[in-house]
């Protein structure tokens, strides 16, 4: 059978935007949108990719049209996450929760998930919520991200009661300060900082934008922009990692299973040696490509099965 060209194969099955971006459909609901579709070199419409606001313009319609969310604004400054890869990480985390539910997605309120670094733009929450209607705690050590994050639960019916922004004061920890000894979440996800600097950011931004458009520039704008915080953590990405996994096995028993992005693979050898000196019960590594970019995900857990079998019973019975 002969592949759809403008399907995007690499992405997961059930992602809304495996096809084509329908254009016409995306600037009726976001109509500024128009402003930023031109013709590529191929002569198919499509949007600048180099400009931030023509991508957080795309995302806004995409969470509208494909969502239902009708209000996702935030600071121009903050990390506009693109839409597809975020929502694959959602679908990934529901076939590892349904591994342990005899190959059913466990959907509804019951299904708690942790993000840890929500940002101003509450992305895994909302998708979360509106493709399985799980519920989330959103971290982040910017109270001005948290308060952007819970104005966009506010505005959105489809929201309310269903995610819970917290501040996290001390950003050298990770679960400490968030997570109370009473609760009790399915996963986490993370996309942790990759920079271990601003420059090293900056010429990670440099190359970028050479790669979408061609232009070399000293100061570039990232075209998902990001503030420091968000981007930067000293160490990088491995020392972030390191720390979460350290704090993991304090809350073992609060939550099925941790998971991060790890974007960088010469890190994943490392994660691995942190994981097995904290002797996890598994860890699986889940493949993750958008477009020309590779990462994965790395989960873990501290629950034996016969323990995952117990959760399931005491906390998804109702699904």
């Amino acid at each position: 059978m002969e592949k759809n060209r403008n399907e995007k194969v690499r992405l997961h099955t059930r992602n809304k935007n495996r096809e084509r971006y329908d254009l016409s459909a995306l600037t009726q609901v976001t109509p500024e949108l128009k402003d930023h579709v031109t013709l590529n070199k191929y002569g198919v419409e499509s949007v600048d990719f180099s400009n931030p606001l023509a991508v957080k313009l795309l995302n806004t319609a995409l969470l509208n049209h494909y969502y239902g969310i009708t209000s996702w604004d935030f600071p121009d400054q903050n990390l506009c996450p693109p839409i597809p890869g975020r929502a694959d990480y959602i679908h990934h985390m529901a076939d590892l929760l349904a591994e342990y539910n005899f190959g059913t997605i466990p959907t509804g309120d019951t299904i708690t998930g942790l993000d840890i670094g929500l940002g101003a733009s509450c992305i895994y929450p909302i998708i979360g919520v509106t493709e399985y209607g799980w519920t989330f705690i959103g971290s982040d050590i910017d109270p001005k991200s948290i308060a952007s994050s819970q104005n966009i639960v506010n505005s959105n019916r489809l929201l309310k009661g269903k995610i819970e922004c917290r501040l996290q004061k001390n950003r050298k920890d990770v679960f400490y300060g968030i997570l109370e000894k009473v609760d009790k979440i399915e996963f986490t996800v993370c996309n942790p900082p990759f920079h271990a600097s601003a420059e090293e950011a900056q010429k990670g931004a440099r190359r970028k934008v050479m790669n979408l458009s061609g232009k070399k520039t000293k100061t570039p704008e990232l075209n998902f922009a990001g503030i420091n915080s968000e981007l930067v953590y000293v160490g990088g990405e491995y020392k972030f990692i390191q720390n979460m996994i350290s704090e993991s096995e304090k809350f073992a028993k609060n939550c099925l299973w941790f998971s991060t992005l790890v974007s960088k693979q010469s890190n994943l050898k490392r994660i691995y040696n942190l994981l097995e000196n904290n002797e996890v019960k598994q860890i699986k590594t889940i493949p993750m490509g958008t477009g020309n970019k590779s990462s994965r995900i790395v989960a873990w857990t501290f629950h034996s099965k016969e323990e995952r079998n117990e959760w399931r019973e005491t906390r998804w019975k109702r699904n």
